[in-house]
């Protein structure tokens, strides 16, 4: 296989997902019939993800036979399943604490669901972009100077100022809990002086996003249409199970090529 970006961008596409690594980690020892892969990792969306890895050229399917190609063996040779640690400049940080809850509302997308503010002491500020890492859905803005964390449909943001804003959750209690494990992972990391290294990522653009949705402008995900849904989701200000429409059959091959996005956004 070459290195023409495109194809690149399969490789990358079709490794970031966990179950399709798990396939990759399975046939290493040789072939596999789709039935052995089944009851591995799960029929459902089998065909997909061997799909995905056969585009990508990581495997050979005959029938129902699935092995590495002489790509995926050389793929798999040179990566590896364990996270490389650094080192981060945290000598000027200190372990932080988070002030108690001072505001608790309905969110604005959700009123079942609320949005709150706390503040974390002392303030991150420029050690914040180091933390990304550290959090398998996040993304740091350089402009607005935060780190958004996506958890599922909760989405947390801290502030280099210190400030840090939950939406989308329950109640007082799931919040207090959320803001405990944020204060463990950080001052962990402070405390040791590593994150994990950061990961590659492959820009996603709109438009892509856009296509996979039903693109009926039922409003039903709270937004006024399709497209301001993607740009939410861009942004990562909703969930993409808030378009209930994609929970439909006939959507389910789109959600779950969205679902493959996602992880990219």
């Amino acid at each position: 296989m070459s290195e023409n970006p495109n194809e690149t961008k399969l490789v990358n596409f079709a490794m970031a997902n966990g179950t399709r690594r798990k396939i990759i980690n399975f046939l290493a020892d040789g072939c596999r019939s789709t039935g052995e892969i089944g009851e591995r990792i799960g029929k459902a969306t089998l065909d997909f993800h061997l799909r995905i890895l056969q585009q990508a050229g990581l495997i050979e399917l005959e029938e129902e036979t699935v092995k590495l190609s002489e790509y995926g063996k050389s793929f798999l040779k040179n990566k590896t399943e364990k996270v490389e640690e650094k080192t981060a400049d945290f000598s000027q940080a200190k372990p932080i604490e988070i002030a108690r809850i001072r505001q608790l509302s309905p969110c604005i997308a959700d009123s079942s669901r609320l949005r709150v503010s706390a503040n974390m002491t002392p303030p991150l500020g420029g050690i914040l972009k180091l933390l990304e890492p550290l959090f398998p859905r996040s993304n740091y803005s350089d402009r607005k100077d935060s780190l958004i964390i996506q958890k599922g449909e909760i989405i947390i943001t801290i502030y280099g100022s210190g400030k840090v804003s939950i939406r989308m959750i329950k109640n007082e209690d799931e919040a207090k809990e959320e803001l405990e494990s944020l204060k463990s992972i950080i001052n962990e990391a402070i405390a040791k002086g590593v994150v994990p290294a950061p990961r590659e990522k492959i820009k996603v653009d709109l438009t892509e996003v856009y296509k996979y949705l039903p693109q009926t402008n039922c409003g039903k995900c709270g937004e006024q249409g399709c497209y301001s849904f993607a740009i939410k989701l861009m942004a990562r200000q909703v969930a993409l199970d808030r378009c209930t429409l994609h929970k439909e059959p006939e959507y389910k091959s789109n959600h779950e090529h969205l679902q493959i996005l996602a992880d990219y956004i």
